[in-house]
């Protein structure tokens, strides 16, 4: 019982002081039912991520009808690491050579958006700065120490940290304004975002037809209950 309380007195005090720490992310709203939106994020996708992290549990073909694709718009436009319409989103490198250059396994990003969280996707994408002091020669505020270079710096340019205050300045402008950017990455987070539940789209447009069904079958089942009942109440 003293050791249950003393737990308890812990981590009741030591809970102010972790949310203190905790890191703020941006706020992002995402919505897998923009299809513009979630075929510019697609394009990011393949062409900046997939070289490196693969999506093992999506299927080009079942990407590209819910995105409203054709499978020759697929193949042509979003297909460059395998030779099939219906294959998953795998890649080349494998997982041993991956480590030894990384010094560890960039992770499937499938279900990404569900493990980590679309703020937090947000925040990482647009928080990247330079830092002489680690490997890839940039770091990250929302994830310290991560081992990914900034993949899109030729989109967003570099950023410098300030000591100070710990806030990010350009130190050299890309091509995208910041309001761009900003967008360049929604769309990113929102593909990935649907990426981690494609069902989702399914779903979402079965939903308001099953909601009609109740409805209907309400006015059916209420003067039923009162035929049944009658002789009671």
């Amino acid at each position: 019982m003293k050791s249950l309380f003393i737990t308890f007195f812990l981590f009741v005090f030591s809970f102010p002081l972790m949310a203190s720490e905790a890191v703020h992310f941006e706020k992002v709203d995402v919505d897998i039912t923009d299809k513009a939106s979630l075929q510019r994020g697609a394009k990011t996708f393949v062409n900046y991520c997939l070289s490196c992290h693969q999506a093992a549990y999506m299927r080009y073909n079942r990407m590209g009808k819910d995105l409203g694709l054709t499978d020759d718009q697929v193949a042509e436009n979003l297909m460059f690491a395998s030779d099939k319409v219906g294959e998953t989103m795998t890649i080349a490198m494998r997982p041993a050579d991956a480590k030894k250059w990384f010094g560890v396994t960039p992770p499937d990003l499938s279900v990404i958006a569900r493990s980590r969280g679309t703020d937090w996707l947000y925040s990482y994408f647009r928080h990247f700065h330079l830092d002489d002091s680690h490997p890839m020669g940039t770091n990250n505020l929302t994830f310290a120490g991560v081992g990914m270079p900034h993949v899109l710096w030729e989109q967003q340019g570099y950023l410098a940290k300030n000591e100070k205050t710990g806030e990010l300045n350009v130190a050299q402008e890309g091509p995208l304004t910041k309001h761009e950017y900003n967008q360049y990455i929604h769309d990113l987070v929102n593909f990935l975002a649907y990426m981690g539940e494609p069902s989702k789209l399914q779903r979402m447009a079965l939903a308001k037809w099953v909601l009609l069904y109740l409805a209907l079958f309400l006015l059916i089942a209420y003067p039923l209950k009162k035929a049944f009942w009658r002789d009671i109440h």
